[in-house]
């Protein structure tokens, strides 16, 4: 079974455990992204000093990929987009909490961590960036192309 399939915590809950963590760790700015028209939480980034300057962050929460591996299981009271919406935000925030404890002792730097997911002045993230250009410099000699 999925991480956290059963939680019932409350996805603002969660973001808002999110959020105190990331401030924690010296985040200044945290902005919570919300579905038009449904009010769903869909996003969350952050903002934080590195030592070469202000980053911006936006993580991962990618709901319909929860709903459907919880569909995929076949678990009847687990189908549902707002338990699909727990269940996401309630991995997020244990990826989080491990990827800040790796920061906290000294083994890896916020940059390290949170790469793929930092954000450039249009908003788009390094890996869409890198992705888009389908990972040219990247591939190891020999990969499909």
């Amino acid at each position: 079974m999925l991480l956290n399939y059963s939680t019932q915590i409350a996805p603002e809950k969660t973001v808002s455990e999110i959020q105190a963590k990331l401030a924690k760790a010296g985040a200044f700015q945290v902005l919570h992204e919300y579905e038009r028209g449904s009010g769903e939480l869909v996003g969350l980034s952050f903002r934080i000093t590195t030592q070469f300057g202000d980053l911006a962050f936006e993580l991962p929460a990618n709901i319909d990929a929860v709903e459907t591996i919880l569909k995929k299981q076949r678990v009847p009271a687990r189908r549902s987009r707002e338990q699909a919406t727990r269940v996401a935000w309630r991995i997020l925030k244990d990826w989080v909490e491990a990827q800040l404890a790796l920061i906290e002792t000294g083994m890896v730097s916020v940059e390290q961590v949170f790469l793929p997911y930092c954000q450039s002045a249009n908003g788009e993230t390094l890996y869409e960036a890198i992705r888009s250009k389908k990972f040219a410099g990247l591939l190891m000699e020999g990969s499909k192309q």
